[in-house]
């Protein structure tokens, strides 16, 4: 992380997103030193943990976990919506924080057995994303050495994440900021 600025200071540059989706995140991954200090400090906490490969579910799972994978020099598995892949697949449905079902889907046979997996996406709020990336991963015999996200909203869900994985968010647990996330009601400052 840059040595003249705060930490985490990329954190200020979301916003409440103007069609009442909540929060705007594009300013953290179009300015480059925003994005790439957020990638830092993401995967800093793995650097030395014994890590295979690195996956995260569409459509922005891709973008952190393609910043971290290149970060630990890792490879990067990309866990897909359903119906994209070809059979055979694993697939784990769940339902996301509006309501509807979705599936992820990937192709079997993608990781060996014992591989050591580090999960990656923007953000864990319901957690039915990331626990079907779970799934269908520990399907195919990988093991989660961790979960690396933006945030992990307050809940069942993320203290269960907590409990389980080694994580790493951007926004600290306990913070002002987190609970704001949490509530889904954003102070501009």
């Amino acid at each position: 992380m840059a040595s003249d600025l705060k930490p985490r200071w990329y954190l200020d540059l979301m916003r409440p997103h103007p069609n009442g989706d909540w929060i705007l995140l594009r300013d953290l991954y179009t300015d480059a030193r925003a994005f790439n200090d957020l990638l830092d400090d993401l995967s800093e906490p793995f650097r030395s943990d014994d890590i295979d490969l690195v996956a995260g579910p569409e459509a922005m799972g891709f973008a952190l976990g393609g910043g971290i994978a290149a970060r630990l020099r890792k490879g990067f598995l990309p866990i897909r919506k359903g119906g994209k892949l070809s059979p055979p697949t694993d697939v784990a449905e769940y339902a996301h924080h509006k309501g509807g079902r979705v599936s992820l889907e990937l192709q079997r046979s993608s990781v060996e057995p014992g591989t050591r997996v580090l999960l990656v996406d923007q953000w864990i709020e319901t957690g039915g994303s990331m626990q079907a990336s779970v799934d269908v991963l520990t399907r195919q015999g990988a093991v989660i050495a961790g979960i690396a996200t933006l945030c992990i909203e307050d809940g069942k869900s993320g203290e269960r994440f907590r409990h389980d994985y080694k994580c790493a968010t951007a926004v600290l647990p306990g913070t002002r900021l987190q609970r704001q996330c949490s509530a889904h009601s954003f102070e501009v400052s």
